[in-house]
């Protein structure tokens, strides 16, 4: 009997030691950790690797697919007609240099420049993926186009045509809906929007959504049912990309307060 009642002791005091045990593994600093206050609001993105990634609530807000959810959803107004030069005849300028010069400079890389004029250099074209000696002349200027991202009669149609020809034209120069881009490219995507033409360089798709995405919540144009399916396709592939140019515009959690 006393043999029995020793064994229990000594089974009872094996059993405490590995509670205590199993209780100091779990509550150990390097098994666990508080959620530092600054890290406690946060969200979680997957790259393309499907890593997840901590973003900030302002980060958060900027995503692309976050400010694409409010934007106005609805067809095409076409009931008025488009004219271009109701957004601009010509390229505004801007600290003394035309804004073509301006975007040449910004998106081509071993330039040249003759006071504004951007004589050559070469751009990676965004659309494309290939590489491009751009030389100014008659013949050659156009292999570089400057591409209105948003095209114009596409604003016009989704908002625009209510505009004053300020506003319109304030959107026509804007740096935000301007790209460099190979001529042949700018031409074969014409006013077409993101249901109808993307880039044939893949890797830059999200990119170019985000971008006209950004443009199209800067100036409170809408999209159509068919555009922001398409847009959201494309980000299901980068669902962590993000805006571009609307950090002053976006106030922190600003998920549906727009």
């Amino acid at each position: 009997m006393r043999i029995v009642k020793q064994t229990r002791r000594r089974i009872f005091a094996v059993t405490l030691i590995l509670l205590a045990l199993a209780i100091w593994v779990l509550c150990s600093p390097d098994n666990y950790r508080a959620v530092p206050a600054e890290k406690q609001s946060v969200a979680i993105a997957s790259d393309d690797n499907g890593q997840g990634n901590i973003l900030s609530n302002e980060e958060q807000a900027l995503l692309a697919t976050v400010i694409l959810a409010q934007l106005e959803v609805k067809e095409k107004d076409n009931s008025q007609k488009y004219n271009r030069e109701d957004f601009y005849s010509s390229w505004s300028i801007y600290n003394g240099c035309d804004m073509r010069n301006v975007i040449l400079a910004r998106d081509l890389i071993n330039t040249t420049i003759d006071e504004c004029l951007v004589m050559s250099g070469t751009l990676n074209d965004p659309y494309t993926g290939e590489s491009i000696n751009f030389i100014r002349g008659a013949t050659t200027s156009g292999a570089v186009q400057i591409d209105h991202v948003v095209a114009l009669s596409n604003a016009w149609a989704t908002g625009a045509a209510n505009w004053d020809k300020e506003k319109r034209h304030e959107l026509s120069q804007d740096p935000l809906n301007l790209l460099a881009v190979d001529g042949s490219a700018n031409r074969e995507k014409s006013d077409r929007d993101a249901s109808e033409w993307l880039p044939p360089n893949e890797s830059f798709q999200c990119q170019y959504v985000a971008r006209q995405i950004s443009v199209k919540y800067k100036y409170v144009l809408w999209v159509t049912p068919s555009e922001k399916l398409a847009m959201s396709e494309v980000l299901e592939r980068c669902p962590d990309e993000s805006t571009v140019g609307l950090e002053n515009l976006v106030p922190e959690n600003a998920e549906g307060q727009r």
